[in-house]
């Protein structure tokens, strides 16, 4: 390899100094630099390493940040990252204080829109050129977008709209899981390149006036003419049917047909939609072989691709869901499994692989897979619903309309409740008590510890009288020793687990264990505490919380949910229907703010969610 190109780039400026045959050279650099990086922090790797072609190309031909870029979910921006600017604090990646593991207006300006959720770049760069032509502005806007975003319904609808509106917009569709022969990559270039060129276009510009003068009749037979030409030489009808001209699929690392295609696109009017087919996990072999496991990695050994294991690492909350979930289905054989594109995240490959006629993997499609739980529950079944607590979100009028309205048996898990750590805002599951318990008849747990988790799961499966959401944390558990027998809980019945006269701390989920640690410590600075694992948010325990009000006066409630219509604001809510106006009440949860990224154990320091933290604040509420 020549002398270090990436040594020179600190801006898109700089890039585009290159001449086009460095530019190879240039890709196999940012290759290395981010398997070495990620190898130490962790990140979303595979993705990142099947555009590191694309997105040198679209900052070498486009005139960024003036034209703007946007990002569908993120997963894919580190060599963006890296091109503009952020190449020296790289190895600070989603560390504490460090760089983000998304795209982030206020990190950069060439960080068109904040992404972490899927399907939502085509939407936000119409609504960009919208406004660039309402100023009367001249940029372009390119939306990057892959085939997984695509079967959000959100994707459709902006292209749809964009489509409609006849707006100068570009569309990247990077597929990364289409494998196309290197004969039939060679002839879509070819294609693609003709279909961008001036020839294909002055024909479709001919036709189009030749239709407007040809009586009807006649006209008709000439779009259906111009309709079977292009379905021959385009797999793009459904584009070209939605207002876009459709380029593709080119093959998304040769940059002779990137260059090529793009700079014909450029000077192009109106919706446009290129097709990038590239290599998830591209150029490191271990991600090549495994892009699932290199989606989303921590630290791991570039010689082997492993993951580096904490030693005495005790089983994660998702691991034990796994397992559980196929235990209950060997029990119950209507039990079915719904994901949205996350059977390893959310655990469900073991289900999957144990029992594939019941498990169902519908794609980004959070909304569908609720409604389509709830269609399943009317035939008898009983669907579990596993998700991403910030992706349960997306999902909120299929919850409330289309299974609680109904009163549907649809059972909700929702892992990584609660801060997630260096995912960030985009990802920390912090609000689902609260924009789930405002719902009528619904139910909603949080487990104190892996065994809980277990009795809990058992519970929803069991549960028939409509709604049950179960909400668990990331990451692992505490080793605790799991019930032999599986015993289902008494739906709304909480855990008294310490007896005191001073002040009661109510937690649930994962804060019951640091506020057991904080009643110990608080018994050295002479404070009785009584604790009660509330393990409900709905129904609440009223008669065991009220039995000890009637002794301790002084409540504290602890969560890792928003304070705003939170467990605490439940707990009020309660004081508030007995008529019980002099409890003095404390509550500890996430501040009305959106958290950033960083370790778990940093932010439940920062949100004053670990054990000392909460000894603290229980004295200064104590006045002692």
């Amino acid at each position: 390899m020549p002398e270090s190109y990436l040594s020179k780039i600190n801006s898109p400026a700089d890039l585009r100094e290159l001449d086009k045959d460095n530019l190879p050279y240039l890709a196999e650099e940012i290759r290395e630099f981010l398997v070495s990086s990620v190898s130490k922090t962790g990140g979303h790797l595979a993705p990142s390493l099947g555009v590191v072609e694309l997105t040198i190309i679209l900052h070498y031909l486009f005139d960024t940040p003036k034209d703007k870029i946007v990002w569908d979910v993120g997963h894919q921006a580190y060599a963006h990252k890296v091109l503009t600017g952020r190449k020296d604090k790289f190895h600070t990646l989603r560390q504490e204080k460090g760089l983000s593991g998304f795209p982030k207006r206020e990190e950069s300006e060439y960080d068109s829109f904040d992404t972490g959720h899927s399907s939502t770049s085509i939407s936000a760069a119409l609504g960009m050129v919208e406004a660039r032509d309402l100023l009367g502005e001249d940029y372009n806007v390119i939306a990057v977008i892959g085939d997984g975003a695509l079967t959000g319904g959100l994707a459709f609808e902006g292209l749809n709209n964009a489509g409609h509106l006849d707006k100068d917009i570009i569309v990247v569709l990077n597929d990364n899981e289409m494998s196309i022969s290197p004969n039939v990559g060679a002839m879509s270039s070819y294609l693609s390149r003709i279909m961008t060129g001036q020839v294909y276009q002055k024909l479709r510009e001919e036709t189009k006036s030749v239709l407007k003068v040809l009586p009807e009749p006649f006209g008709r037979i000439v779009k259906k003419t111009e309709e079977a030409f292009k379905g021959i030489m385009s797999p793009g009808m459904l584009f070209e049917e939605l207002g876009f001209t459709y380029s593709g699929p080119i093959m998304g690392h040769d940059f002779k047909s990137l260059i090529e295609t793009f700079k014909n696109i450029k000077d192009m009017r109106g919706p446009r939609l290129i097709h990038v087919v590239t290599s998830k996990g591209k150029g490191y072999e271990p991600a090549e072989k495994n892009p699932a496991m290199f989606h989303g990695i921590g630290p791991f050994d570039i010689s082997t691709g492993e993951p580096i294991k904490k030693k005495g690492a005790k089983p994660s909350y998702t691991k034990i869901f796994s397992d559980t979930i196929v235990e209950l289905a060997k029990e119950d054989d209507k039990v079915i499994c719904i994901t949205a594109a996350m059977p390893a995240g959310t655990g469900l490959s073991k289900f999957a692989e144990e029992f594939p006629e019941r498990f169902y993997d519908v794609g980004i499609a959070e909304q569908h897979a609720v409604t389509f739980a709830a269609g399943l529950a009317t035939g008898g079944f009983t669907p579990v619903v596993a998700l991403y607590s910030t992706f349960a979100q997306r999902a909120y009028d299929q919850i409330l309309h289309d299974v609680c309205l109904q009163n549907l048996n649809v059972v909700l898990c929702l892992d990584r409740g609660g801060l997630v750590g260096a995912d960030g805002p985009t990802h920390h599951g912090v609000f689902d008590y609260s924009f789930l318990r405002n719902i009528p008849d619904i139910v909603i747990m949080a487990p104190k510890d892996e065994n809980e988790l277990r009795r809990m799961l058992k519970t929803a499966v069991g549960y028939k009288k409509g709604a049950i959401a179960l909400r668990y944390p990331r990451g692992e558990g505490y080793g605790v020793k799991l019930d032999d027998t599986l015993e289902p809980l008494k739906i709304g019945e909480a855990e008294l687990i310490r007896e005191g006269d001073d002040v009661l701390l109510i937690p649930i989920g994962a804060s019951v264990i640091p506020a057991m640690e904080a009643a110990k410590k608080l018994e050295a600075d002479g404070i009785n505490a009584s604790v009660i694992n509330a393990r409900f948010v709905k129904p609440l325990d009223s008669k065991l919380i009220l039995k000890h009000l009637k002794k301790v006066k002084k409540v504290v409630t602890i969560e890792e949910n928003a304070l705003m219509g939170g467990f605490g604001s439940a707990l009020l809510e309660m004081f508030e229907e007995h008529s019980l106006y002099n409890i003095h009440t404390l509550r500890i949860g996430i501040p009305d703010s959106f958290i950033e990224h960083g370790s778990q154990t940093y932010l439940r320091k920062k949100c004053k969610l670990d054990a000392h933290s909460i000894r603290t604040r229980v004295k200064e509420f104590l006045g002692k």
